[in-house]
């Protein structure tokens, strides 16, 4: 369902639904007894997650009274919790999304061939199950499991891994062409949620043993690598069918990078690795269960399942009625709410193009009401929706991933990331505004506009999030911050007329289980990419060049990185871009004596803003679905408009006093001369100055202004304030006329 308005009868724009999920085209929409099952199993894998990161069990909580046997003991062994966090998202991915396109409602089934293919491949799937649980019980027995003997050896290859390979490889290829009704369960799927527990129940049983410690050695066995293969195929096709090829086909450019590296010149050159080293090893913590992974499986499905609870409360709503009360009434009123409302929402909402979705049907339509071209209504709505991402305190999940890749506090990190934020929303602001100005927009009517003062009554639905933020920097760890926030809200919604009962949260949890499945498989997938980089050695050595072009110059190698945090974050959710790039961009810059706070949030910042950059700009494709404009001209228009966002990290670059690693008065300093900064940008790039449009000289002047004021020193800000107030001068006294050239004459 997506976002929508209601018209009270006052005539006032009332948003309703702005933050429920939108239906992908692919998934589907189940009734019935099978909706009841599949939502039985998203609802059970959310509050799965829940119980395990808070260490509950029944029997606990009934002090023994209740004990139900073959459940998991809580708190779980980490790379066992996280390998059960991945099958579970491949079985219900697999249960909720479709292969290829839906068959018309009226077709019933599939056609029998492709239903009998699924029958005869469920058999050697279950089989390969089937022996993962012998190996368990074998090893229980007494049995030491190794890769060296011949039975095991025989067992793993032949009794385990054809079939799962036979059951893996099959039902992927057939699904690619085997359609459905929207309503039906694909029985293709089924043989892929099975394989999926099969890879799971094997890595957990040998995982058990000493072989653990074998991953990546010729004693590891085989098993492993087998197992390894079905589960990255499996995860593949899963991000495929939820994410798009974009990240599926830079994870087959870097596995088909680790056979032919041997062969590649200069610093792409790496050591031949066989198959079986290498993919023992990448479903491992160096890989698949990494630090993306390790993410995943705690903070991120906490903080969706905050999101699911404020969903449920209706908070989403409120935080744009909020932004249409506040911001409504200035010139241009809608593209000021989308700002507003798309920093509200991105502190809760983990994707650039869910947010898009979310706000922009919303606003985007009304943008267009008061006058906006629908291309521009499209890269307004994406470049701030973009900017959520890093919006303190959720900022997409990237600062969880950030935390567990660097070891900084995650606290930190949110404050770090506080006035680069305000910079980036500002930014947009000034932008959006001298638009408005020139084309001489006007507010919206406050009978057009939600009452002020009704917003205000209701303003505690913010306590969720004040008490996020109260735990975070009271010292609580993330796990029960999210927790108590989570409580918070629906202890919130009883003082609203969405309250939260039994059935309420069990709906929150499953919205939260299908929430899920995207950010989980995206994070899968780009764990396959942190293995190869990390397994080849290719990051280290990116790292070295780096080096020798920084020695040419330090700038050169600032925009080298960031090109390619760019090019990497292409297509690709900014969870997973900053993942990747943060492999391989980040090492080479702390290697060049950059801090690592301000290193990893240089490519952070770029993986973000890669979702507004053409040709492959995601929120702007979805900003333009919703606007009805040229995808590619609103990727531009959005390039346009979040332009001040490609100059922010240099600034912090230059100054870390923008990510408050200075004294207070510095910080103070950095942050007035920084919004100086973007304001003379803006300026330069809309012709709008104080009041007047300027000559393309004057605006030259802004925008070379504006780039003086980026190194941050006293010298240069007083030489860019001396410059902005010539510009201001000439603009106010000389008064030069629109259109002035300057008259060039030839000798002829």
């Amino acid at each position: 369902m997506t976002s929508q308005t209601k018209e009270h009868d006052d005539g006032a724009v009332i948003a309703d639904g702005v933050d429920e999920e939108p239906v992908e085209s692919n998934r589907r929409l189940y009734e019935g007894r099978t909706y009841l099952l599949v939502s039985l199993v998203a609802t059970v894998y959310a509050a799965f997650h829940m119980a395990a990161l808070n260490g509950l069990s029944i029997s606990e909580l009934t002090g023994g009274a209740v004990v139900i046997p073959f459940l998991p003991t809580f708190p779980m062994e980490t790379w066992n919790f996280r390998i059960v966090h991945i099958a579970g998202a491949l079985a219900l991915g697999f249960l909720l999304f479709s292969g290829t396109r839906f068959a018309p409602d009226d077709r019933q089934g599939g056609g029998a061939l492709f239903t009998g293919a699924a029958m005869i491949l469920m058999l050697p799937a279950l089989f390969a199950l089937g022996m993962a649980l012998s190996f368990s019980v074998e090893i229980s027995g007494g049995v030491m499991w190794n890769g060296i003997d011949e039975r095991i050896r025989f067992n793993e290859t032949w009794l385990f891994g054809a079939p799962l390979m036979a059951a893996t490889v099959g039902a992927i290829a057939l699904s690619w062409f085997d359609r459905r009704p929207r309503g039906a369960i694909n029985p293709l799927d089924l043989v892929l949620a099975v394989c999926g527990v099969a890879v799971a129940a094997y890595l957990i049983t040998i995982y058990g043993t000493l072989m653990r410690n074998s991953t990546g050695t010729p004693f590891a066995p085989i098993g492993i690598s087998i197992a390894a293969v079905a589960g990255a195929l499996l995860i593949m096709e899963l991000t495929r069918r939820v994410a798009g090829m974009a990240l599926v086909v830079i994870s087959l450019v870097f596995l088909v990078y680790v056979f032919t590296g041997q062969h590649l010149p200069g610093f792409l050159n790496s050591p031949a690795i066989s198959w079986q080293r290498f993919f023992s090893q990448v479903y491992t913590d160096a890989g698949i269960l990494g630090p993306t992974t390790a993410v995943s499986s705690t903070y991120i499905i906490l903080f969706i399942i905050f999101a699911a609870f404020l969903q449920a409360s209706k908070v989403g709503d409120y935080f744009v009625n909020f932004a249409f009360a506040a911001a409504g009434r200035a010139r241009g009123g809608p593209a000021k709410v989308a700002i507003f409302a798309s920093g509200l929402m991105g502190m809760i909402n983990g994707t650039s193009a869910g947010n898009v979705v979310a706000t922009g049907s919303l606003t985007i339509p009304l943008m267009k009401k008061v006058g906006y071209h629908k291309k521009t209504a499209g890269a307004i709505e994406a470049a701030a929706s973009t900017g959520g991402q890093i919006m303190p305190p959720i900022m997409g999940a990237g600062a969880f991933i950030m935390a567990e890749i660097t070891g900084i506090p995650y606290t930190d990190i949110a404050v770090a990331a506080l006035i680069p934020a305000v910079l980036y929303f500002v930014s947009i602001y000034f932008m959006v505004d001298f638009e408005a100005a020139k084309l001489g927009m006007r507010g919206m009517r406050e009978d057009e506009l939600p009452k002020f003062r009704d917003m205000v009554r209701r303003v505690f639905l913010f306590i969720p999030i004040i008490i996020l933020i109260y735990a975070l920097f009271q010292g609580y760890s993330v796990i029960r911050a999210g927790t108590l926030a989570t409580a918070a809200a629906a202890v919130v919604s009883w003082f609203t007329p969405y309250r939260m009962g039994l059935r309420s949260i069990v709906k929150a949890f499953n919205i939260a289980g299908v929430m899920s499945i995207q950010i989980i498989a995206v994070c899968a997938c780009a764990g396959i990419i942190v293995g190869v980089i990390s397994l080849t050695g290719v990051g280290a050595r990116f790292s070295n060049l780096l080096l020798g072009l920084a020695e040419a110059s330090q700038l050169l190698a600032l925009v080298f990185a960031m090109c390619i945090a760019i090019l990497l974050g292409m297509g690709m959710p900014t969870t997973a871009a900053y993942a990747v790039a943060a492999s391989v961009v980040a090492p080479g810059l702390v290697e060049l004596g950059i801090q690592p706070l301000v290193a990893h949030f240089f490519v952070f910042y770029f993986a973000v803003v890669s979702a507004i950059t053409p040709p492959v700009a995601l929120a702007s494709y979805a900003a333009a679905g919703v606007s009805g404009a040229n995808p590619m001209e609103t990727s531009v228009a959005s390039f346009k408009i979040g332009i001040a966002a490609f100059v922010v990290p240099f600034m912090f670059f230059y100054n870390s006093a923008l990510l408050m690693e200075a004294h207070t008065l510095e910080i103070i300093r950095a942050f007035l001369t920084a919004m100086l900064g973007v304001f003379l940008l803006a300026s330069g790039v809309q012709g709008w100055f104080f009041g007047k449009k300027t000559v393309w000289f004057l605006r030259a002047a802004l925008i070379g202004t504006a780039l003086v004021l980026i190194e941050g020193s006293v010298i240069t800000d007083v030489i860019g304030i001396g410059m902005a107030v010539l510009v201001f001068f000439v603009q106010r006294v000389i008064k030069p006329k629109e259109g002035l050239s300057i008259r060039v004459r030839g000798a002829d």
